[in-house]
């Protein structure tokens, strides 16, 4: 399967990993096209974070919950803007700390520490919910998130709702790129139909395409390639929901929602999932 994708046209809209998915499309055949749909930054106001030190070095929390390795950090990163870090990361570890994903468990390993529960894939906040049930009774405990970049409302009252005292940690949010050409020429070949194979790995990615598409005035456009046109292919179910709720149904999931097995997924499915898709 080394050259399964003969040479279709594959865009990915990853941002801090984008060399290494256009290497992975390159590997197996197919032309990457790179369209980074989003950015992280720091947030300009830290109060929260900082806010959340203080208690950390005051022994305040019980619990503490990681949902992204770039998350942890900058938490740990502008904690250490104000204490010296050896200390936040002694104060974090006398903390029950839960990791959503590998991501967050080697962020902690960087600074010697690991996560009490990992959640098992494909990590959304519902396993993550499920776990704690089976595993770490969270009722009348002080549990702090840390947040990806938007706030999970769901997540934050599944945790009240089992009794937990809840406090979000805000570190960093997401922007559109600096550098929007790449994004915008994308949209433009997938309205196209010169695009085969359209790959998403985050939800935020599918909200930041549409709203530059809608920008463009080229959302319908849009909409109708990945309907007709273009193959899907969705990391997980987070992203799926997204996807979805831009009126598009991925036609392809990986095993596992990693990049890997997303390429290999596509290396297997995408020609035979094109000729259906555009009735050849």
């Amino acid at each position: 399967m080394p050259h399964a994708l003969n040479g279709l046209r594959v865009v990915s809209f990853e941002s801090r990993r984008a060399a290494e998915m256009a290497e992975l499309i390159r590997n197996y055949g197919g032309e990457p096209i790179q369209a980074p749909a989003m950015r992280e930054v720091p947030l300009t106001d830290q109060r929260e974070a900082l806010a959340f030190g203080e208690t950390l070095l005051a022994g305040d929390w019980d619990v503490l919950i990681l949902l992204t390795g770039v998350g942890t950090r900058m938490l740990i990163a502008t904690l250490a803007t104000c204490w010296p870090k050896d200390e936040v990361v002694k104060a974090l570890g006398r903390l029950t700390l839960v990791c959503r994903g590998p991501k967050p468990i080697a962020a902690l390993k960087e600074v010697g520490l690991a996560p009490a529960l990992a959640v098992p894939e494909p990590n959304t906040w519902r396993d993550l919910l499920s776990e704690l049930d089976l595993r770490l009774p969270v009722a009348r405990k002080r549990v702090a998130v840390q947040e990806y970049g938007a706030r999970n409302e769901e997540l934050l009252a599944g945790l009240r709702q089992r009794g937990a005292r809840v406090t979000a940690v805000p570190v960093y949010g997401w922007a559109l790129p600096e550098d929007m050409g790449p994004l915008s020429a994308a949209i433009d070949r997938l309205a196209a139909g010169e695009v085969e194979v359209a790959l998403f790995t985050s939800a935020h990615q599918v909200d930041n395409l549409f709203r530059v598409a809608a920008q463009m005035e080229r959302a319908d456009a849009l909409r109708d390639a990945l309907r007709g046109r273009t193959v899907v292919v969705s990391i997980g179910p987070i992203t799926t929901e997204a996807l979805q709720g831009h009126g598009i149904q991925p036609d392809l999931h990986p095993e596992h929602p990693k990049m890997g097995h997303l390429l290999i997924a596509v290396a297997r499915e995408a020609d035979n999932l094109l000729r259906r898709k555009r009735g050849g």
